[in-house]
């Protein structure tokens, strides 16, 4: 699996203009694109949990329910992280003697008993948090960065990142690392599955020297080359193994592309409207791609409703054990899909925080709440949305449709930009058809704890397992449990 932040008109595949991305736009010649894949939340931890577990954030636990709506991740000083109650993908994939690592961002939590280690994984280079910094190891910790059990050294110290020229070779460290964990199982003859989260495309944005000024579209278009350029070759170096026909490979995104950071450190989400942190098309709708030679067919084009959570079931298939029956499970099973072309009904709900926002079935998205971000920080010069308001619908108030929800009809609108008459037939007939399914949903939904409700300073990155030998301990504050202001 390959997850990272970027838009769906990033890639040539998608029909980026400067078809920078060769090696994806391979990836999708030689297997499925699938051209309707979501995101289970538009940001990266609440995305993450929901992929690992199948299951969405309202239910796993990654959510808060501190002011409405909101967009909660998990900051250096979140108080919780993924609960030892939800079975992760590696866990399960165990049973079937399945080696796992993980390459890059984590983002679930990063007090000990939230280690990807103690969560299935048996391996991990990467972090816990986001590249953010630096800081000044005072009032804030520089971000470790992890081998294994133990921190190996901080970001912008030990793993640098130049913010004037966005110069960074981590791109390059975890694409050896890949290569390597790949030779590795293969030498021992053992499955693997490996979950490759690289942030590259996350702003700060950065690239290695020799992608650096190679892009027509900045330096984010360099950061996407060089990930394009390591995906080219980890899907080279498992046909040079020999194992590319036993080997499932899926890339896609977490959220939708940062447009707060755009046009210098942003991407591109096609016609979709938004970007990351709304439930508009554009913070939720992932290029998606499927590769699996000899077995899903060259050329695919696929308009099945997909999601991140649909990883979770359909690796489980793969390798022959079943989703586990004691919990609700979201993601389906998307072998079916893949092998013999078929579509499989299925809605897909757009949440923020504790609030089902949205919901699409077949070509239609109702909206039940409508909110960009507050006025507050818009004025603020924090824009989700540039250059692109839509009356009515990118608002800056909550704005509640329960009643009456705004309905799309994404086939010959995916832009969401002309709700549909609420008097036309055509509404009622669809709304009739969303409302039960709306309502089952509801009926049925528990929500996990929400883990992401509790801040505190002094659980931050201060002394990471691994720091006393390094000499990178640092002295916490006192313990002050806050309630987590969310802004947006």
């Amino acid at each position: 699996v390959l997850f990272l932040q970027m838009g769906w008109g990033d890639l040539g595949a998608f029909g980026e203009p400067s078809k920078e991305t060769p090696n994806l736009d391979q990836m999708a010649a030689e297997g499925m694109l699938f051209l309707d894949f979501y995101t289970a939340n538009p940001l990266c931890s609440p995305s993450r949990a929901a992929l690992l577990t199948g299951r969405l954030p309202v239910r796993n636990g990654f959510y808060t329910t501190n002011a409405h709506a909101r967009n909660a991740y998990t900051p250096q000083d979140i108080v919780g992280g993924i609960q030892d109650s939800e079975l992760l993908l590696p866990e399960l994939l165990k049973k079937a003697g399945y080696i796992n690592k993980i390459i890059g961002k984590w983002h679930l939590g990063h007090r000990p008993q939230f280690h990807p280690l103690k969560h299935g994984f048996d391996e991990w280079f990467g972090s816990p948090n986001c590249h953010f910094g630096p800081y000044d190891n005072r009032e804030l910790p520089n971000i470790p960065v992890y081998r294994d059990w133990e921190m190996i050294g901080r970001y912008y110290e030990d793993f640098k990142i130049d913010l004037k020229t966005g110069e960074a070779n981590l791109t390059q460290l975890y694409l050896q690392e890949a290569l390597d964990f790949i030779s590795k199982q293969q030498d021992s003859q053992q499955p693997f599955f490996l979950y490759w989260a690289i942030d590259a495309t996350h702003a700060p944005v950065y690239a290695s020297k020799q992608f650096l000024g190679t892009s027509q579209r900045g330096l984010y278009g360099d950061a996407v080359r060089e990930i394009d350029d390591s995906i080219g070759k980890i899907l080279r170096h498992l046909q040079q193994l020999g194992i590319s026909e036993n080997t499932f490979v899926f890339f896609t995104s977490d959220n939708g592309a940062a447009l707060i950071s755009a046009p210098k450190q942003g991407g591109s989400n096609g016609p979709f409207l938004c970007g990351k942190q709304t439930t508009f098309e554009g913070g939720m709708r992932e290029p998606a791609i499927a590769w699996w030679p000899g077995h899903i067919p060259a050329g695919g084009v696929s308009h099945q409703l997909g999601n991140v959570m649909d990883l979770f079931t359909t690796s489980l298939s793969l390798a022959g054990l079943q989703p586990p029956s004691d919990r609700q499970i979201d993601g389906i099973d998307l072998l079916p899909v893949m092998l013999q072309g078929k579509l499989i009904d299925r809605p897909i709900f757009y949440y923020r925080g504790n609030e089902m926002m949205a919901v699409r079935v077949g070509l239609y998205k109702a909206h039940y709440w409508t909110w960009s971000n507050s006025w507050e920080e818009y004025g603020k010069g924090t824009d989700f949305c540039p250059g692109q308001s839509v009356s009515g619908v990118t608002t800056h108030t909550q704005e509640e449709h329960t009643y009456l929800p705004l309905l799309f009809h994404l086939g010959r609108d995916p832009g969401e930009k002309f709700p549909l008459s609420f008097a036309s037939e055509e509404y009622q007939h669809a709304m009739e058809w969303i409302t039960g399914i709306v309502q089952q949903h509801k009926d049925t939904l528990v929500p996990g704890e929400p883990q992401l409700n509790v801040c505190d300073k002094a659980i931050m990155n201060w002394s990471p397992p691994g720091c006393e030998k390094l000499g990178k301990c640092l002295k916490a504050p006192e313990s002050d449990p806050k309630k987590c202001s969310w802004p947006h």
